[in-house]
């Protein structure tokens, strides 16, 4: 009998709490299990930053993911487990705003379908951050491509409003 391998996928309002990936990858035939976590880092680019905000179109972030997650299977083996939760909203530097945990078998698959979905995720998963830095200004970053400033950087002095 084919074991039904486990997915959770988690968009939340603020930051995420890494230990509840930990705690949704117990599969007792898993030997490797593998983590990913993204802090809001102080700087970037050679600017400081003091927050950074997360937006996202849920329905069409899970449904993404779903599709990274299936990939990530169909790669490295239909026995992986998997969760992603992402934050939205306003994070402070330190905060964690994306974790991911893989569990499999054996440690390689663990941390080559981690390093897959997050990868994956950078580039396809419609979930946009602005920046905020530390004399006021704020700048949208490069993302996914549904983004109307996914094509280049706009910076707005003191205007922390999402042009549309």
């Amino acid at each position: 009998m084919t074991e039904t391998p486990f997915t959770k996928i988690d968009i939340v309002a603020g930051g995420v709490r890494p230990g509840l990936v930990s705690e949704a990858l117990n599969n007792p035939s898993h030997g490797g299990i593998a983590f990913f976590f993204g802090a809001v880092r102080n700087l970037n680019h050679g600017r400081i930053v003091t927050a950074v905000s997360y937006e996202c179109h849920k329905a069409l972030a899970e449904k993404e993911l779903t599709t990274i997650i299936g990939e990530a299977r169909s790669k490295w083996g239909d026995a992986i487990d998997a969760v992603v939760l992402h934050g939205t909203g306003r994070l402070r530097v330190g905060e964690i705003s994306v974790a991911i945990g893989v569990s499999s078998p054996h440690r390689s698959e663990a941390f080559e379908g981690c390093r897959y979905i997050i990868e994956e995720l950078k580039t396809r998963v419609p979930i946009w951050k602005q920046e905020h830095y530390v004399d006021g200004d704020s700048e949208w970053l490069k993302g996914h491509e549904l983004c109307q400033h996914g094509g280049t950087s706009e910076h707005h002095s003191g205007d922390t409003s999402r042009r549309a």
